[in-house]
């Protein structure tokens, strides 16, 4: 049991990276930046490494609630013994399937939950992670586009105002 429990942290650990691309808001933040990063006209600065990391540190900031309801609800209880493996598994998935519940459109969930041929659940507790995560990863680049474009059409404004300044001069 041991070697089990190793091989499934194992395992974790090696999804982690997925996890945090798929079911936080860092991909929403990373495609802002680089928005921004496009806007301001800036190819080389500041480095990917340092938006990448910048990115990294505003999800942990702004998952920080749905983090501390999972050491919370399940770490702590798992560490003394209070709960077992399925129980703190479902109380660590809960609050993330909440955020998640809570950042995606509904469009977007009826479009994988079409794409399913299933038919549709009754509440949300009975959608699948298999569904709701392709959803809520659809809304997050879609309100990324959004919040990009929104930050970019300044800057172009302000060039085609310079640009033609310039040109009448």
């Amino acid at each position: 049991v041991p070697a089990l429990k190793i091989g499934l942290l194992l395992m974790f650990l090696t999804l982690l990276p997925s996890l945090l691309v798929s079911v936080t808001s860092f991909t929403r933040i990373i495609v802002v930046i680089g928005f921004l990063k496009q806007a301001l006209w800036t190819k080389t600065l500041p480095p990917s490494q340092v938006i990448v990391g910048l990115s990294l540190f505003l999800t942990l900031f702004t998952m920080s609630p749905v983090l501390q309801q999972i050491h919370t609800n399940a770490v702590e209880p798992y560490q003394n013994d209070q709960i077992t493996d399925q129980q703190a598994i479902q109380e660590a998935i809960d609050p993330v399937r909440a955020f998640m519940a809570d950042k995606t459109r509904p469009k977007d969930l009826k479009l994988f939950l079409g794409l399913t041929n299933d038919k549709a659940p009754e509440d949300f507790e009975s959608v699948s992670s298999f569904v709701l995560i392709p959803a809520f990863m659809l809304s997050e680049l879609r309100t990324a586009f959004i919040m990009g474009a929104m930050i970019y059409i300044p800057f172009i404004i302000i060039d085609i105002v310079v640009a033609s300044l310039l040109m009448s001069m």
